[in-house]
């Protein structure tokens, strides 16, 4: 039995150590919102855009285990156990969005090629939000109670949004400002290029924010709330591969709703800006420099900012709804929203309308953010909580390395390099993630109690 109960805290003190998650969902919302726009601006066709996209999931799945076994087993009086990896991250991530939107420049300056550029930065920036992003989802296991999981990862998913609708919007209200939207050929417009520079700026804000408001249990105070006998054991690396060998039951089957879910959301990123710009702009597949593509571009900015928005809302409804009717079934209803949602974009034409699919996208991301890790928490032991959290990490970049597989010869020779085909497909594997949600065992109304342990 622990010897110790860890002591709630306050909303403001879940606060403090979530904020620099705004800073780290700024940059993805940066990344995801205009990634495929930038290396569609400097030359990539369509259908190999999910190709370009492939570093993110493969950087993922390499660094999230090992900077989790890294962090379970680091402890400094002054730094703490996950906050050196929140700054070494953010600092990175920092440099990623500074050269991404100037790969064509970088490439220009040194005569290489540029998407050889915009791919390795691309990669290191994917990388180094990995590194900063881990860390926080184990803290939370690390520093809450069980009973504060789900407002832990619930206030997570709060700001998770409100970075997100910040940088998915800020190209437009930039471009609302006065700032080009348009660039020559091969070059990336201003308005995406200072809002790169804006959101490392605040990812450094808010991550030094939490840093200095933010004070970790130290080795002693976990040994304390241990429910298991301490004992010395030499960490290491080869350690990752049986912790995933015996992962929990209750894991593996919320890594296969997880791995629709993401398939769903890695084909929503990577084709919304081809598909609004040819099913409801009318463009070409091959026009990829055009300002009506452009605008596009900010356009599905606007809509990803919209769906961030949405998530906001719906996460203050996650607990009382999760506490009515279950936690899995709060996910499978979340899911099945952001299935039709991505269905109905195929119907919609109206571009003034399709703000509301973004709803139940809305509802399926804010829950994605935070249920399974809810779900999940009770099954991981307190001094695994940071490899395990990347190890289930797996469950999120698989989809995404087998959607960037076969997504372009897909969206090729199926659909014409018209993409809304493959939205449309995308939205069909989030309603079969929903479904399977509503299988999942050991996780009841009263899951506190029902929980499967390790």
């Amino acid at each position: 039995m622990a010897k110790k109960i860890k002591p709630n805290l306050q909303l403001a003190q879940i606060i403090n150590m979530s904020m620099g998650f705004l800073g780290i969902q700024m940059a993805f919302g940066l990344q995801n919102g205009n990634a495929s726009r930038i290396l569609q601006n400097l030359g990539a066709d369509v259908h190999h855009l999910s190709w370009f996209w492939l570093v993110a999931p493969f950087t993922g799945l390499i660094v999230q285990p090992i900077i989790g076994h890294m962090g379970d087993h680091t402890w400094s009086e002054k730094w703490g156990r996950r906050k050196p990896y929140f700054l070494i991250g953010a600092l990175l991530t920092a440099v990623g969005l500074v050269f991404l939107p100037n790969s064509a420049s970088v490439g220009v300056f040194l005569g290489s090629g540029v998407l050889l550029f915009a791919v390795l930065f691309l990669a290191l920036m994917d990388a180094s939000i990995n590194v900063a992003m881990e860390p926080f989802r184990a803290l939370v296991g690390d520093m809450l109670p069980k009973s504060q999981g789900t407002v832990g990862f619930s206030v997570q998913t709060i700001l998770i949004g409100i970075g997100a609708v910040i940088g998915s919007n800020m190209p437009a209200w930039l471009t609302m400002l006065g700032v080009s939207n348009v660039a020559p050929e091969g070059f990336v417009p201003d308005s995406v290029i200072y809002s790169f520079y804006v959101g490392a700026a605040v990812l450094l804000l808010t991550i030094l924010y939490t840093i200095f408001t933010t004070k970790e249990y130290s080795p002693k105070d976990f040994a304390d709330f241990s429910e298991e006998e301490p004992h010395e054991v030499t960490p290491r690396f080869s350690d990752i591969f049986r912790d995933f060998a015996n992962i929990p039951p209750l894991m593996k089957s919320l890594g296969v709703v997880q791995f629709f879910s993401w398939f769903a959301l890695f084909t929503m990123w990577v084709y919304t800006t081809s598909s609004v710009a040819t099913h409801h702009f009318g463009l070409s597949p091959d026009d990829a420099k055009s300002e009506q593509f452009n605008n596009a571009g900010n356009l599905v900015g606007e809509l990803f900012g919209y769906y961030n928005l949405f998530a906001i809302g719906f996460a203050f409804l996650l607990i009382p709804l999760a506490n009515k009717i279950g936690k899995k079934q709060t996910h499978a209803l979340a899911l099945f929203s952001g299935g039709i949602g991505l269905i109905s974009m195929y119907f919609i034409e109206n571009t003034s309308l399709l703000w509301i699919p973004m709803v139940g996208i809305g509802f399926a991301w804010a829950s994605i953010l935070a249920m399974p890790y809810a779900m999940l928490i009770n099954a991981i032991p307190l001094k695994k909580m940071g490899v395990y959290m990347g190890i289930f990490n797996f469950f999120i970049v698989l989809p995404q390395i087998v959607n960037g597989i076969i997504g372009g010869p897909v969206v090729h020779s199926i659909f014409g390099n018209f993409a809304i085909g493959y939205v449309v497909a995308g939205g069909v594997a989030m309603i079969i993630a929903a479904g399977i949600s509503l299988t999942l065992k050991g996780v009841g109304k009263d899951d506190d109690a029902e929980m499967e342990t390790v």
